[in-house]
């Protein structure tokens, strides 16, 4: 057989914090579940001495970015069912960001984590999407907590997007970049957050992926959970694994 065709199962969720072992426990639980190849997870709030705390089984490759202090922190885990080798990594020190990049099922794709700040967050993208301009090519996807809307379509109040956001889309346009869930679900009002003191609904996690990529994508969806204030978001991958006879 010359090849066959599989798939790649990508999840993002922000965990809000797993300090608390009964936490970890349920990301744990909730991953097997879900079966991904590769989930990235955003504030898990451990500190560079907590890293081993993120302990999975069948998890054994799990590569994370933390600050000092317990906040913000991003991590990417690769099941070990998954055939992944990894060529470069880079880390933000205050646990914004991660980037891998490898091989996954013998397809080149480098994957970008982010943890954006409450104020500043288009900015903020902005300057990560400039610092790591030569490392993202035409196999890339970016996702994680944005902690922005991209279009009127992402928050239930239908408020315009400002300035900031304008020039994020205009710069992940230059870099040949589109939103892979609203461009397979354009009109799609499903959210990823809830704002209690503000009562408004948005959708601020998003997955993000080169143009090239987009015939690839099969299927995205947003999933609830209980073990967070945000729901999943899952990206479907088709690739064409060969085996060798």
């Amino acid at each position: 057989m010359a090849g066959s065709s599989s798939h790649i199962t990508i999840l993002t969720l922000n965990v809000n914090g797993l300090n608390a072992p009964i936490k970890r426990h349920r990301l744990a639980n909730w991953i097997k579940s879900q079966d991904p190849s590769v989930c990235c997870i955003q504030e898990t709030h451990l500190t560079r001495r907590d890293i081993h705390r993120l302990k999975i089984k069948g998890w054994r490759k799990i590569y994370q970015a933390n600050g000092e202090q317990k906040k913000a922190g991003v991590a990417i885990l690769v099941s070990d069912k998954t055939d992944f080798k990894p060529s470069k990594i880079k880390r933000d020190k205050e646990g914004h960001y991660i980037m891998v990049k490898g091989s996954i099922q013998q397809e080149e794709l480098t994957i970008l984590n982010i943890y954006a700040p409450n104020t500043g967050a288009p900015r903020f993208i902005k300057q990560v999407l400039r610092d790591l301009q030569r490392d993202l090519d035409s196999h890339t996807i970016i996702m994680g907590d944005f902690n922005t809307p991209l279009s009127t379509l992402d928050r239930s109040t239908r408020q315009k997007v400002n300035k900031d956001i304008q020039e994020l889309n205009s710069s992940l346009q230059q870099a040949d970049l589109i939103d892979i869930y609203r461009t397979l679900h354009p009109k799609s009002t499903e959210y990823t957050f809830f704002s209690a003191p503000h009562h408004t609904y948005s959708k601020i996690d998003h997955i993000i992926g080169s143009k090239a990529l987009l015939s690839k994508c099969t299927r995205t969806e947003i999933i609830t959970n209980c073990l967070s204030d945000h729901s999943a978001i899952k990206l479907e991958l088709r690739t064409k694994k060969l085996n060798q006879n």
